[in-house]
């Protein structure tokens, strides 16, 4: 075949192209490709999906976030001058310290706090080690404006048997300070006087879930009750959750019903779950529902089992943890000013 004249060549195309024409329209697709959206349009569709997609994803996460009770409003008064006073909670593996101001009226303010601070013991064999240990830590208090005679040593109930304490007492007796030993009773007492505001007295109660145990206080007659029961490690000792939880209980049942309308909650267990929650800087932090909270190890699940026992016994909905409070700055509020 020769070749084609120009004229051919477009005749040709034209017969291709109407094929192709006639192929599409009879299948559809030409129609389909007409009424498609521009390409703008279906990026903008594409992402407009995506971003439901993440709403979803994001109401769904939402579920497993730690939702509080209820809300909380409180602000502590001021100290009106005061005094500085130190605190040194002695441990078997460390110490907790705090630094108050406390006035007259036993108003007070934490101006400084270290906790689980082992400067004093570790690695120290003889007393000699402990002595010097002691004595920079002590240093650190001095610096800061505490007098030598407002530093006062506290050993909890939880800590006195250790070993590394019983050295640590020796060494501070022998620097000529006295060290304070206080009972499970006292610690709840203590701890009501430092966390529990006046004006919640008559509506409110103290726990504290400490490792070794567990103290629950409120004002009953004019005076402070506590009562003691299971820490968060009694898992330690293979006791069963259902056998705490009934101990517990029975402990809770004895809030009076007035006092069940707000608890403030302090100790190791507490700490862990307000540090899930907390907002900034803020000094008060509402726990959520305790089955709002999935434990990471055993240690978690024994706190959680304690605070469930009490807030479904109390059905207390308001459980408010304190970040300045402990319970040796309640020992501190009961000293002569």
């Amino acid at each position: 075949m020769g070749k084609l004249t120009p004229l051919g060549r477009l005749v040709v195309i034209l017969l291709i192209l109407g094929a192709i024409y006639a192929g599409l329209k009879f299948s559809g697709t030409l129609d389909k490709l007409i009424a498609s959206k521009p390409a703008d349009e279906q990026i903008e569709q594409i992402s407009s999906n995506n971003n439901e997609n993440k709403e979803e994803t994001t109401n769904n996460n939402t579920s497993n976030v730690v939702q509080t009770s209820s809300s909380f409003t409180y602000t502590p008064p001021a100290p009106i001058g005061g005094k500085l006073r130190g605190v040194v909670e002695l441990g078997a593996s460390g110490f907790n310290s705090f630094i108050i101001k406390i006035d007259e009226s036993k108003t007070w303010k934490l101006e400084k706090a270290e906790f689980g601070n082992s400067l004093a013991i570790e690695n120290m064999a003889t007393d000699a080690d402990i002595a010097s240990g002691l004595k920079k830590y002590i240093g650190s208090k001095l610096d800061f404006g505490v007098s030598g005679k407002d530093i006062h040593f506290v050993v909890s109930s939880g800590a006195v048997k250790a070993e590394n304490t019983q050295k640590i007492i020796k060494v501070l007796k022998g620097m000529k300070y006295y060290v304070n030993t206080v009972t499970a009773e006292q610690e709840g007492q203590y701890a009501l006087k430092c966390v529990l505001p006046k004006s919640y007295e008559e509506k409110g109660f103290v726990v504290d879930i400490g490792s070794g145990n567990t103290k629950i206080s409120w004002i009953e007659g004019g005076k402070i009750k506590s009562l003691e029961g299971s820490g968060a490690k009694y898992f330690q000792n293979g006791t069963d959750d259902k056998k705490v939880y009934d101990e517990i209980s029975a402990l809770a049942k004895q809030v009076p019903s007035n006092k069940r309308e707000t608890c403030f909650i302090i100790g190791g267990a507490p700490f862990k779950l307000a540090k899930q929650v907390r907002k900034g800087e803020e000094r008060y932090t509402v726990l959520g529902t305790p089955d709002s909270y999935k434990a990471e190890d055993a240690k978690d699940k024994a706190g959680l089992n304690i605070y469930k026992a009490i807030a479904e016994t109390t059905s207390c909905k308001t459980f408010v943890f304190d970040w300045d409070a402990n319970f040796t700055i309640g020992f501190l509020l009961g000293l002569p000013y």
